[in-house]
């Protein structure tokens, strides 16, 4: 009975020990299990977050681990990805890859991870949190370069100077004010240029960017320029100023690919869009969570590049690439 009683014990500390990572493991397994990565995107709607989809899926594919993807319905329910978070952790995924709605807010629920043995890799907007600590690292594009590269386009297009009016996205959205602070200060470096900066909020969804700008542009005697910080507020801001005959009269330089942006460019009516390469955001940072369960070092911060793309250079190669992605086809859809 006692030789029974240790062999059992010994079946049962070899298989724990089994289920623990070991060095030589390949990059999509642990301990011959297939590693699950749960993405947690901001939204799922727009066109940048099925980019960033069809990045982690092929990174997943890759190196032969699960990528789960699943993000609020709306771009502002803080309440609804702190609940994801939440319930991914209770799911023990291998690591969590997440794109916090707000700065502060995801906090709580990032070090919740962490202490429970799940590493967490930031992408696409900032966390006030330390990275190598509450995080692994993020991946992101550099949006305060990002948004300095709109403000010396929107110089370029106001040679003599002019009026430039913002329309801010969303409060607590790191990324986005990241991009529009360095926009102004872009702006404010040049000669004859006044920033006219309210602090209005466009709020998620494009139905409510149309709205703001609409109202925006009721409340401003008058303007030589608008400057808008991602695709949604994008997208409202030309409606708005189609809506009232100010479409190429008016320049504007906006944040981001979608069909109506493009269309935008080669009538004339944006002068240019600040795209991101969102397809690279989501590969690099699935394979960041892959390298850290590996044990490989990854660093703090990964940018992921920005191209500013004008009605001259849109036709390239580079441009196409980042406007135009074939999501059907990477999301198999």
């Amino acid at each position: 009975m006692k030789h029974a009683v240790m062999s059992a014990l010994f079946v049962l500390l070899a298989s724990a020990v089994g289920c623990e990572r070991s060095p030589g493991s390949p990059a999509g397994t642990t301990g011959g299990s297939p590693v699950r990565i749960a993405v947690i995107p901001k939204g799922t709607t727009h066109e940048f977050w099925q980019s960033v989809h069809a990045g982690a899926k092929q990174a997943g594919a890759a190196r032969g681990a699960e990528v789960t993807f699943r993000g609020p319905e709306r771009e502002d329910d803080r309440e609804q990805q702190i609940a994801l978070v939440q319930n991914t952790i209770a799911s023990r995924p291998s690591a969590i890859v997440l794109a916090p709605l707000d700065h502060a807010a995801l906090v709580g629920p990032v070090r919740e991870a962490t202490r429970a043995g799940i590493p967490v890799v930031i992408i696409d907007s900032g966390l006030d949190a330390m990275a190598g600590v509450d995080y692994v690292g993020m991946v992101a594009t550099d949006n305060a370069n990002a948004g300095r590269l709109a403000g010396e386009h929107l110089r370029t297009l106001l040679p003599s100077g002019g009026k430039v009016l913002v329309l801010r996205y969303l409060e607590g959205s790191q990324s986005t004010t990241e991009r529009e602070d360095g926009c102004i200060a872009a702006l404010r470096e040049g000669t004859g240029i006044e920033v006219i900066d309210p602090g209005r909020y466009a709020g998620a969804t494009r139905a409510q960017a149309q709205e703001a700008a609409e109202n925006l542009i009721a409340a401003t005697a008058s303007f030589d320029a608008v400057f808008c910080p991602n695709e949604p507020t994008t997208f409202g801001m030309l409606l708005a100023l189609r809506s009232r005959g100010l479409a190429g009269k008016v320049k504007f330089v906006g944040f981001d690919s979608s069909e109506a942006a493009i269309e935008g460019l080669r009538r004339g009516q944006v002068q240019g869009i600040v795209v991101q390469n969102p397809i690279r955001m989501g590969r690099l940072g699935v394979e960041a969570a892959l390298d850290h369960l590996a044990g490989k070092p990854v660093a703090s911060v990964i940018d992921t590049g920005a191209m500013l793309v004008t009605p001259s250079n849109m036709d390239t190669q580079e441009a196409r690439d980042l406007l135009s992605p074939d999501l059907k086809a990477l999301l198999g859809g």
